[in-house]
């Protein structure tokens, strides 16, 4: 048997960058109105791998090989932007996304004013 550590680590970070995207977690950039929302992840993966071989007098040859990754994705928030306007809507801990989604009004409701005070100076 022969080991292709090379091989067995590139399909796994293969694997990885397919699966580790915003769209996978939450979906696609959006418009809501007049505002562009792009969901933002948090992303956390480790991975590793190992193998051997050896011999033993009575017993023979061997040699073994294995690998393994994990990945943690967590949807924080969301940036959205009107204009030339840019902020930051962060997705609540303790009730996640739909937080995020029930902030969207407040959201556009504060920077309406801020343009309309903006045009008055």
């Amino acid at each position: 048997m022969e080991l292709h550590f090379e091989e067995l680590l590139e399909k796994i970070t293969e694997f990885m960058k397919s699966e580790a995207n915003t769209e996978t977690v939450v979906g696609k950039a959006f418009e809501l109105g007049e505002f562009t929302c792009v969901p933002v992840i948090k992303l956390g993966m480790g991975f590793g791998s190992g193998g051997g071989e050896g011999t033993e007098l009575k017993k023979g040859k061997g040699q073994g090989a294995g690998g393994g990754a994990g990945m943690g994705l967590e949807p924080i928030g969301f940036l959205v932007t009107k204009g030339d306007h840019i902020s930051f809507l962060q997705a609540g801990k303790s009730s996640g996304l739909a937080a995020a989604f029930e902030k969207v009004p407040d959201l556009i409701e504060k920077l309406t004013q801020n343009k309309k005070q903006e045009e008055l100076v």
